[in-house]
């Protein structure tokens, strides 16, 4: 899960969902060192994402 950064440290991006009508739930998260998270539930919970 994300831990706490200065502001701008992470960005987000939309994971379109079939028959979504708006943004959703799903986001890719990435940080500047490189990680990155991907969350289905509006950032309740992160999975890591191996690269």
């Amino acid at each position: 899960m994300p831990g706490q950064q200065p502001r701008g440290h992470y960005r987000e991006y939309t994971v379109r969902t079939p028959g979504e009508g708006g943004r959703g739930a799903r986001r890719l998260v990435t940080g500047r060192d490189g990680e990155i998270y991907y969350t289905d539930d509006h950032y309740q919970t992160f999975k890591a994402v191996l690269r």
